[in-house]
């Protein structure tokens, strides 16, 4: 596999025929479709598959439709448990790094945002067990410190996968971030971060479906950035 490159994590080249305005009615119904599934009970993987072939969706599309639907039980699970960005002055949070990095990366460089059935936003790249900064990353990451001193957290607590390359690297780029704002920042490198998160009493920042249903406060950051700081992203609306 040849080395990543990019200077950018910005959109594929196929992504606006695929995402154009004319497909995002069938992709609507897809995940709307998909969510049926998995309220009764159908694998993900089957679901996909199944509401994939029915629309001859191509695996990119497929892989939207999948991160954008979720099922009833999920829904109300997320919908309980989040707590409003105006909220969350004098909170401690615990941030799901990659997850978060990521996305805004994404946003930055022009990459398609997903909105979901969650109100979650979510992007369409993978780490795939690595990770490289991007020309947005340092933006991406002082973005995110704004928006938290403007909520006014007490502290934030930066969580990365350690078996992921690079993690080190990243890790280091946002203490030496903190430290010459003065953020109250700490950043810890573990190799199962999602039980870090779910265990922790802190609210989480992460729309890993498989974390959000199964911690007990998390914050909708992600959102909260697309709406005051990055307007002008590209976001599709997959919610039906």
């Amino acid at each position: 596999m040849s080395p990543d490159t990019r200077e950018h994590r910005g959109a594929h080249p196929a992504d606006r025929e695929l995402f154009r305005d004319e497909a995002l009615p069938q992709l609507r119904t897809a995940a709307a479709e998909l969510s049926w599934l998995l309220t009764r009970g159908y694998s993900a993987k089957a679901a996909v598959k199944l509401v994939g072939d029915r629309h001859s969706l191509i695996e990119r599309q497929r892989r939207a439709v999948a991160r954008a639907a979720c099922s009833d039980q999920s829904l109300a699970i997320r919908n309980s448990s989040c707590i409003p960005a105006e909220n969350i002055s004098g909170e401690d949070v615990i941030i799901d790094g990659f997850n978060l990095i990521i996305t805004i990366e994404a946003a930055l460089s022009g990459g398609v945002l997903l909105l979901c059935r969650d109100d979650s936003i979510r992007d369409l790249s993978s780490v795939h067990g690595s990770y490289r900064a991007v020309t947005e990353t340092e933006a991406a990451i002082v973005l995110v410190g704004e928006e938290l001193k403007n909520l006014g957290v007490k502290s934030v607590e930066w969580v990365l996968d350690q078996p992921i390359s690079n993690s080190g690297r990243l890790a280091k780029q946002i203490r030496e971030l903190a430290a010459t704002r003065s953020w109250p920042w700490t950043v810890e490198l573990l190799f199962n971060p999602d039980e870090r998160i779910i265990s922790s009493e802190k609210i989480a920042v992460t729309s890993d479906s498989a974390v959000l249903d199964r911690v007990g406060r998390w914050v909708n950051l992600k959102r909260q950035l697309i709406e005051t700081r990055l307007r002008g992203s590209w976001q599709i609306d997959l919610k039906n």
